[in-house]
């Protein structure tokens, strides 16, 4: 009876280590989380701000015809700034491809560069980018001051720039989107307030 008593006392000791543990380890993976949560695009403080109306141009687009950037046409614009020396540019372009099929109810996507007209009809042709406007503006790039590569701009229906920042990857890109839905600048913008916000002391 003794032992059998030590038995079950020592299977309590180890079921509640056990859940210890378990609830050590499941904190311990939200601060895990928390510190590697995804990173959005990376806004650079210059150009027109996250709220501005966006800077208007009507442009030649590489194939014939003319496209209008930062006008009020009731849809969203993804304006990519890209170059064809850059190889992350090229890797994001399947990625623009997709997010142009899945969104293309909502938001319209223009690529955007400058330089010898030649240079960039190769490279439209070699790419195989007849489904996006492309257009050739120093002035373009210029107006929403872009100093690195590749940089996105979102315009929203209105008009007013929705967001904006570098991107390297599909979830940069996507996070630009995100943060229009939020109407917020950035998501380094949402999660630096909603920190503050947690840190506020309550009255």
């Amino acid at each position: 009876m003794a032992a059998l008593i030590m038995s079950n006392a020592l299977l309590w000791v180890t079921n509640i280590a056990l859940v210890l543990t378990v609830l050590a380890l499941a904190r311990q993976i939200g601060v895990l989380n928390e510190r590697v949560a995804p990173v959005g695009a990376l806004t650079m403080d210059h150009g027109p701000k996250v709220g501005e109306a966006a800077p208007v141009f009507t442009l030649p687009k590489l194939g014939g015809g003319e496209i209008a950037i930062g006008t009020a046409t009731g849809r969203s614009l993804l304006l990519f700034f890209l170059s064809p020396t850059c190889p992350v540019c090229k890797k994001l372009l399947p990625i623009l491809r997709s997010l142009s099929q899945h969104e293309r109810a909502t938001i319209d996507v223009v690529l955007a560069s400058d330089g010898e007209v030649g240079e960039h009809s190769r490279f439209y042709q070699r790419e195989k980018l007849a489904p996006f406007p492309y257009v050739l503006s120093a002035d373009l790039g210029m107006a929403f001051r872009i100093s690195k590569l590749p940089y996105a701009v979102v315009i929203g229906p209105a008009g007013l720039i929705s967001a904006k920042g570098l991107v390297n990857n599909r979830e940069q890109i996507e996070s630009l989107l995100i943060a229009q839905e939020m109407g917020v600048a950035s998501l380094q913008d949402y999660r630096a307030k909603t920190h503050n916000h947690a840190d506020a002391p309550s009255d």
